[in-house]
């Protein structure tokens, strides 16, 4: 058995690495040095040209812009979520013609432009006045609003069906197997056991389609609905100020940014066990 009897005198402090300057690197400073050049001239520009009668007389009109594009964009996100569900239990089908059926609906509208989709049901199915009116439904057709939230729904439908479908095939078979062996069934078993921790996978993908659709849905403006990019139209074919624009972006900037951090709060809650 041995021991210390001395003790071993103190070490100075290792040498720090100075890290020679690459042409990579020099890059990147040039880089991010334009960018803070770039920021630091649109706030002068905004501070600079800052007219409180503009403000007074446009800013009611960004803010129920604003209403309009959350509120066009939250039922579209729900509606598509309910409607995607079906569509990826239909692709993980074994029946081909559901499979076949869903695969041609996800192929469409994820190949598609979302403008495309929108001129198809707001113009195109005009053309069909007389049926609708027959069976009921042109009231709905007729008016803008309701065909924006439709073409965005079908939309994010086809996307978040495949979130869905990848989340699903991505959990573990021993996970079924481990029901089957305890007598749950397959139902209860898909409802608390799979599909909740499909949820977890396809959270981030998910929170990546909203950003996309809340950014997607100013195409709407085109059909006459005054959501913000539409008001913003509004204000610019009054004032041909550019800074018309300007805002709008810093607007959907904030929005962006919120639902960043709440989705990652979301992920963080939801994931907490997974940590160590």
């Amino acid at each position: 058995m041995s021991y210390a009897e001395t003790l071993i005198p103190p070490q100075p402090a290792p040498r720090e690495v100075v890290k020679p300057m690459t042409a990579s690197r020099l890059a990147g400073y040039i880089f991010v040095a334009f960018w803070a050049l770039l920021a630091a001239l649109l706030i002068y520009t905004v501070v600079n040209g800052w007219d409180p009668e503009k403000f007074t007389r446009y800013g009611p009109r960004y803010l129920h812009g604003l209403w309009m594009t959350l509120s066009i964009v939250s039922i579209s996100v729900v509606c598509g979520a309910v409607l995607s569900l079906p569509l990826a239990m239909a692709r993980l089908s074994k029946n081909r013609v559901l499979n076949w059926l869903a695969y041609g609906y996800i192929y469409f509208f994820r190949g598609t432009p979302l403008l495309a989709q929108l001129f198809l049901v707001y113009y195109g199915l005009g053309a069909f006045r007389p049926q609708l009116e027959a069976v009921g439904l042109w009231w709905f057709f007729r008016d803008a609003w309701f065909c924006g939230v439709f073409a965005m729904t079908i939309n994010t439908a086809a996307y978040q069906a495949e979130i869905l479908r990848g989340a699903i095939e991505s959990v573990p078979h021993g996970q079924r197997e481990a029901a089957d062996a305890l007598g749950i069934h397959r139902i209860i078993a898909f409802r608390k056991i799979i599909l909740p921790q499909a949820f977890i996978v396809a959270l981030r993908p998910y929170g990546n389609e909203i950003i996309l659709l809340i950014k997607g849905s100013a195409v709407v403006a085109i059909i006459t609905v005054l959501d913000l990019m539409g008001e913003t139209r509004y204000a610019f074919s009054r004032t041909f100020d550019y800074q018309t624009y300007l805002w709008a972006a810093i607007f959907y900037l904030t929005i962006v940014e919120a639902l960043r951090h709440l989705w990652g709060w979301i992920e963080r809650r939801l994931t907490r066990h997974l940590k160590r």
